[in-house]
């Protein structure tokens, strides 16, 4: 018989995993913290990439539905300093094939988070989410771990919990007392709303895609979102009290936050400063938090992390949602192969927890060779555009060849390198 498996936390990492289970007819039982699937907002948006997110979602059959809401004109980008200077652009795409039939290299088109989640949802059969069921701790029972909820319940007789419950995951704490640290950085996100008619010109700069400013160890990106609004954010070296110090509300008050923005980005190009300027809702304060590089935990029966539980890393080379959708392909594997293989047995005297363990075990070998890869290139990014002086003119061209590198043949790599140091001197000169 298949597994009972409690699934913590619905977010795309731990959606995914029960949507491609639910493939091979494995049910699972999702518990989430949130009352509904639109209790809150859920941020700006998502580029998924060809051998990650995009992957999970056409393994989980939802690549049709999921046309419906891709913005492969949200692949655009343009990576600047204060100045608008330009150090790097691409273009987007009107669809999936492209102007000449074929996707782009670097794939990645956007989804808004919110969208994604109830493109999920409704790839869940009703009844797998259970809402609010904020989980408390999980402790020993006589049948295995027992899940303790805020809400009163107590629920135990699970082979496998799976940790989908973000940085701060009450179930990581059952594997190890790591907890994530603050990275010194902090900040606002935002919105503008009709940006096309409200502020036009930072909408045009956008190009329906991605604005990233770095400069001063600072950061403002300007994202396009499907509603026609922009999303806003800005990050900067903050005590992690901020919004205990600061002398104001700094969850509600956007005109003080702007205000303070505006002091922080003195003499940055009035382009940039208009998106601040022109935003008016939405305001939320986010510390920046991420877990070790090579983060690992003792392995436990029964238990395990995926996403932002097991790895969490700050934004900065956009890979945090594709690596936890990677996770889930990853997990979903060894558990389809367990329930095939003759160790799935179907006795109902089967201690499942054992059978199942080796495999779980796999899993996380194989998360971790993945996962530690990702962490090791966010970290550089962040290094590269936020803690180091002059950037990103000084650090552009690590920065990219650091990006770049995965897509392309070990044996090429110095010859990418070779040519994209060059190629940003020479450029340099001129700008």
């Amino acid at each position: 018989m298949a597994p009972k498996i409690a699934i913590i936390g619905a977010g795309p990492g731990g959606c995914l995993l029960s949507c491609l289970l639910q493939t091979h007819n494995i049910p699972t039982t999702i518990f989430e913290a949130e009352a509904s699937v639109n209790y809150r907002s859920q941020g700006g948006t998502l580029d998924l990439r060809t051998s990650t997110g995009l992957a999970a979602i056409k393994r989980a059959g939802l690549w049709d539905e999921f046309q419906k809401f891709a913005r492969y004109d949200g692949e655009a980008f343009l990576l600047t300093d204060k100045n608008l200077t330009t150090w790097l652009r691409r273009g987007g795409r009107a669809n999936a094939e492209g102007s000449k039939g074929s996707a782009k290299i670097g794939e990645a088109p956007e989804i808004d988070r919110a969208e994604l989640r109830r493109l999920l949802m409704n790839g869940l059969p009703e009844g797998t989410v259970r809402w609010d069921y904020k989980l408390s701790r999980i402790e020993e029972s006589p049948s295995g771990l027992s899940l303790h909820f805020a809400n009163g319940q107590i629920l135990d007789g699970f082979d496998l919990v799976v940790g989908c419950d973000g940085a701060f995951s009450k179930t990581r704490t059952v594997l190890s007392s790591e907890r994530p640290y603050y990275t010194g950085l902090g900040g606002w996100t935002m919105n503008i709303p009709s940006a096309s008619s409200t502020a036009p010109d930072v909408y045009k700069l956008v190009n329906r895609g991605s604005v990233f400013v770095y400069s001063d160890f600072k950061t403002v990106c300007i994202q396009q979102l499907g509603d026609e609004s922009l999303y806003v954010s800005y990050y900067g070296p903050n005590p992690e009290d901020y919004t205990k110090t600061c002398g104001f509300d700094a969850q509600n008050d956007i005109e003080a936050a702007k205000a303070v923005m505006l002091k922080e980005l003195s003499g940055w190009h009035p382009g940039i400063l208009a998106a601040i300027e022109k935003s008016t809702y939405g305001l939320v304060w986010r510390n920046l938090y991420q877990l070790p590089v090579g983060f690992t935990w003792p392995h436990r029966a029964g238990v395990t992390l995926l996403g932002d539980a097991a790895h969490v890393m700050t934004p900065f080379a956009g890979v945090g949602v594709n690596t936890a959708c990677w996770d889930a392909m990853l997990l979903a594997d060894q558990i389809i192969e367990y329930t095939s293989s003759s160790s799935s047995a179907h006795s109902s005297n089967t201690n499942q927890v054992e059978a199942l363990d080796p495999y779980i075990r796999q899993y996380e070998k194989n998360m971790y060779t993945h996962a530690h890869a990702e962490q090791e290139l966010t970290e550089g990014s962040k290094i590269d555009m936020l803690f180091t002086a002059g950037a990103p003119r000084t650090t552009v061209a690590r920065w990219a060849v650091r990006l770049a590198k995965g897509a392309f043949p070990v044996w090429s790599r110095w010859l990418l390198t070779v040519v994209v140091h060059v190629g940003f001197w020479v450029y340099g000169w001129f700008v």
